[in-house]
């Protein structure tokens, strides 16, 4: 038994069962709460997949997943499903860095990323956050790592639905896909570059043929230019234009122009009360934001140039777990009734909905381990440039492009929140883990014997 535990993950047996077993590791925090953790937004990807109502400003393609994941019966299944899509990229990407890392070692590191970051409040809840980091991970694995068709065939399918389930997700795949294509253009490193691209168009397809199901019509997005405008209106970039060019220009927005909420967030979302709901909401109001921003762009390019410097580095170093994560019955009991009534009492008896999470002391551990991990990828990569072992330093830059990447497109399109980055934050502590890995003798002396 005890040799069964130290079988390295190049063994496939030991790959698939450590699989298996981070499963439940990922997990455990919606066991402990009772119920899969849920958010504001669960309730309309519940709506829109269960009762087939085209929502704008949902992902259509989340949403069918929790209707064909099991969802209606539990949401359980959902949360297990994607468990085991993270579970398999975390041993895939640990088995490609260090194939001779022992099973019991891949727990140990399950069990630590479970406590020092927000993993399994991620990934045990109902929302594409739990496939932020899916994406990167196998973008980064097919690129520079030679793992096989099956395995290639998987991450590239993981790719490709995580990809699919939110457009930020979309936003950074598309991004990383073409730094890699440069990458091979413009170095010896020469990553491979077709199954990243392929992840990205299967994503494109996904998405659009989801949006068709429910529409009719082909298209990505609709509510881009709405959201982009919202978060350029909080700061300060489109009262200006209202000011100028009001009323002669015919904004629905100019009747409220000297009423405009300071936050995005209550803008869009506070409905009976925001100017946004009664100038149309998502569904009326995007073509009127799309000129709001092309003006504001136009005449007021370098503030919104810094105010982009200024959104990506706020939502960069947005690190705390928990944003959103409170109690949400009053939100969203009227909606669950309706669409899982089997489900409402074990969802109003979670610890969650009964208001007893307390994140301050999970964040006193969260936040500095999350700083630190993408302090130690600065130092990997500085010590690699140093000694110009640019293949080292791939890992470490490839993930702050993906962090920076996400950084930007969340902080400048929907405005900083703590949730946008800290979904992220598990992926550069694994890696600071198994890179470090090396520098400690045991640990090192067994890769070299089984690699």
């Amino acid at each position: 038994m005890a040799a069964q535990w130290r079988t390295p993950l190049s063994n496939p047996i030991a790959e698939w069962v450590a699989v298996l077993l981070t499963v439940p590791l990922l997990l455990s925090v919606a066991v402990w709460n009772g119920f899969p953790l849920i958010f504001y937004d669960t309730g309309a990807y519940i709506l829109q997949g269960f009762d087939h109502v085209f929502i704008a400003e949902r992902s259509p393609v989340y949403s069918l997943f929790l209707r064909y994941a099991g969802g209606p019966a539990s949401l359980w299944y959902v949360a297990v499903i994607q468990s085991v899509v993270v579970a398999f990229v975390i041993v895939e990407f640990a088995r490609a860095l260090k194939p001779g890392l022992p099973l019991w070692v891949l727990l140990a590191i399950g069990a630590v990323l479970s406590v020092a970051t927000g993993l399994p409040w991620y990934a045990g809840q109902i929302e594409p956050d739990s496939f932020t980091a899916v994406a990167p991970i196998a973008i980064y694995l097919l690129a520079f790592h030679r793992l096989g068709w099956v395995r290639n065939l998987l991450l590239t399918l993981c790719a490709a639905f995580a990809a699919s389930t939110h457009t930020s997700h979309l936003g950074v795949a598309v991004g990383l896909s073409a730094i890699v294509v440069i990458v091979r253009v413009a170095t010896k490193l020469r990553p491979a570059v077709v199954l990243p691209a392929i992840s990205c168009a299967l994503a494109f397809i996904i998405i659009i043929g989801c949006n068709y199901a429910f529409t009719r019509h082909v298209f990505i997005n609709r509510t881009g230019s709405v959201f982009l405008t919202a978060r350029m209106m909080q700061d300060g970039l489109i009262k200006p234009v209202l000011d100028a060019e009001c009323p002669s220009a015919g904004y629905k927005l100019c009747a409220y122009k000297n009423h405009l909420p300071d936050r995005a967030d209550t803008f869009l979302w506070v409905e009976q009360k925001s100017p946004f709901a009664r100038v149309g909401g998502f569904k009326k109001w995007s073509p009127e934001s799309s000129r709001l921003l092309k003006e504001s762009l136009s005449h007021y390019p370098l503030s919104n140039l810094a105010w982009v410097g200024i959104d990506t580095a706020l939502q960069f170093f947005a690190y705390p777990t928990g944003d959103g994560i409170v109690p949400q019955e009053w939100v969203l009991e009227t909606e669950f009734r309706h669409a899982i009534p089997k489900q409402t009492g074990e969802y109003n008896s979670a610890y969650q909905q009964r208001g007893e999470l307390w994140f301050l002391p999970v964040n006193l551990v969260h936040v500095p381990v999350a700083l630190f991990s993408v302090v130690m990828l600065f130092v990997f990569l500085r010590g690699a440039a140093s000694v110009r072992d640019w293949r080292s330093a791939v890992l470490p830059a490839f993930i702050v492009v993906a962090l920076l990447g996400n950084a930007f497109i969340c902080g400048v399109f929907s405005g900083p929140h703590f949730r946008y980055q800290s979904r992220m934050m598990w992926w550069p502590t694994l890696a600071v883990i198994l890179i470090g890995a090396e520098r400690i003798p045991v640990l090192r002396q067994r890769f070299e014997s089984v690699t």
